[in-house]
């Protein structure tokens, strides 16, 4: 199978970027023809390594109509020249032009959803504009996957879709070796948050959270990068809590940090079907996350982890206390959480749900 994956950016390294670049290496490896486009130049490390990767410069995140017409033409012209047996679509802006684009070259076309863009907890205008946008196209594709029952079932509650054009198939990670296993049980316990620095995040709810939990020991890590890094490390000077958190900035060894913790944390706003939350449940830790998304697919509140909702300070606070403080919930939750990953989020189930979504459309046009 000619396979080209679209995406519109490989920087910042985000789910979807990973996303892209597990999938894509994958099925290169198991014989399939695959190529990557990907806006902007090539810069630093590549978004993957051994596949054809085509970058088109035009493309770029913010909107531009002079940008976007001049990007809508470079997808065009590279998809003519592959003439891939299937365009798969990743983020809000590649996956605006490259339905048009495939559409019109009568090249099959799915798009991924890696969480609405009017999803809630999103500010206006910007729900209302990323809504219109996705109904103008939405039956330029051919299947829409979906990374959550959420985000599918909100897909139909806005009307963006057809029930028979969304299918759900959620997100899954790679295993580790085992030495990647963290110890819950560890004193004084570890807390960890791995995300972007960024409005959908907050990372201020979790340094207020932790302001009234001075008097238990524990330490934080937060990993990421960001435009609102600055800002958060002035708010955790502010609330004296700098001598206890580590701001570690992007990393490539996400599992070794998860192994050294003993809690993980996501705080958010909104989200889609977080790939965080499954590697630390990979990695065995309990799980504490806004209820936001498809959160709740993967972490079972009072088993695998505590949900608490968006925002909610005094929530999160007492969620970080119970843990904090009862080191056999936190094995408890985390040996159940792995074997949740086990039975319901690996890598190799998500690729056998995938290509069998790329198989049924390939079919429907023979009939």
């Amino acid at each position: 199978m000619r396979i080209a994956y679209l995406i519109t950016t490989s920087q910042p390294i985000g789910g979807a970027q990973v996303h892209v670049r597990h999938l894509a290496t994958r099925l290169h490896e198991v014989g399939h023809d695959v190529t990557v486009l990907v806006g902007g130049e090539p810069s630093g490390t590549p978004l993957v390594n051994s596949i054809n990767v085509r970058y088109l410069s035009a493309l770029r995140r913010p909107i531009n109509p002079l940008f976007d017409v001049r990007a809508y033409a470079q997808i065009r012209e590279v998809l003519r020249e592959l003439r891939p047996d299937l365009l798969s679509t990743h983020s809000s802006k590649a996956g605006w032009l490259g339905r048009l684009a495939g559409n019109s070259l009568r090249i099959p076309t799915i798009f991924t959803a890696h969480g609405w863009a009017f999803s809630e907890g999103i500010q206006q205008p910007g729900r209302t504009v990323y809504l219109c946008a996705e109904r103008v196209v939405a039956p330029l594709a051919s299947k829409i996957i979906t990374v959550s029952e959420y985000d599918r079932n909100l897909a139909l509650r806005y009307q963006v879709a057809m029930p028979d054009k969304l299918v759900t198939v959620h997100n899954g990670v790679p295993d580790v070796a085992s030495s990647l296993r963290a110890r819950p049980e560890l004193e004084p316990p570890r807390l960890v948050m791995i995300a972007r620095f960024s409005p959908q995040k907050d990372h201020a709810a979790l340094l207020y959270a932790l302001r009234e939990l001075q008097h238990l020991p524990w330490s934080l890590d937060l990993v990421g990068s960001g435009e609102d890094r600055a800002r958060v490390e002035r708010l955790a000077l502010e609330l004296g809590l700098s001598q206890r958190i580590r701001f570690l900035g992007a990393r490539q060894d996400v599992a070794e940090i998860l192994a050294g913790a003993q809690v993980f944390i996501l705080a958010s706003h909104w989200e889609g079907f977080p790939r965080s939350i499954l590697e630390a449940m990979r990695a065995g830790l309990p799980v504490i996350a806004s209820n936001v998304g498809g959160v709740r697919e993967a972490v079972i509140h009072g088993k695998t982890g505590l949900l608490v909702p968006r925002g909610d300070v005094p929530a999160l606070r007492e969620a970080i206390e119970a843990l904090l403080i009862n080191p056999d919930s936190r094995i408890r939750m985390g040996e159940l959480g792995r074997k949740r990953y086990e039975a319901h989020f690996t890598f190799d189930r998500m690729v056998e749900e995938t290509l069998a979504v790329y198989e049924s459309v390939l079919a429907e046009l023979k009939l």
